[in-house]
């Protein structure tokens, strides 16, 4: 009995030993301290896209010159729009935050290049581009999906949300 006591004791002394609160402490201390870099990249991040006017920024991508006529193409926006409510709807709405940000007056807020080359190219652009890695911190880390679309498509799709922020 005495010798059964023991083992349950010393047991007991290793396994509070084993979780000891100096573990607890110090992963505490790492949760702390990851919790800063992240803090100060988002800050960082911060101040280099406040430099960077939107506005004349292309991205990342193999967009690196769009031509726009002065009125929109409705045949082309029209395809865009079907494109669009495939492929897109499912993180974008025309006109407020969903799983991404709302597409109406984005013509307005980027270049056209800047918007294709998110379309074409998603991943590079987060990767890469100060914008779209503000963009995805806004939008609690969820990356635009690459839909593999054709560069016909993305023009499509350019056009209407041109449509769009005409209205």
């Amino acid at each position: 009995m005495k010798l059964t006591f023991k083992i349950l004791s010393l047991l007991l002394v290793l396994f509070a030993v084993a979780c000891g609160d100096g573990k607890k402490e110090e992963k505490e201390q790492i949760r702390l301290n990851d919790n800063e870099p992240t803090s100060q990249a988002a800050e960082t991040t911060e101040a280099k896209t406040s430099e960077i006017d939107p506005m004349e920024t292309k991205g990342v991508g193999p967009i690196k010159e769009v031509d726009l006529s002065p009125t929109i193409d409705e045949a082309m926006a029209a395809r865009g729009e079907a494109t669009f409510k495939q492929m897109c709807t499912a993180c974008h709405k025309t006109d407020k935050k969903f799983i991404g940000p709302a597409i109406s007056g984005v013509t307005e807020r980027r270049t056209p290049e800047w918007i294709m080359n998110m379309i074409l190219n998603p991943t590079e652009m987060v990767q890469k581009d100060p914008l779209a890695k503000q963009l995805l911190m806004e939008h609690n880390g969820s990356p635009m999906a690459n839909q593999n679309l054709s560069e016909e498509q993305a023009r499509a799709i350019l056009e209407y949300f041109r449509q769009l922020d005409e209205k």
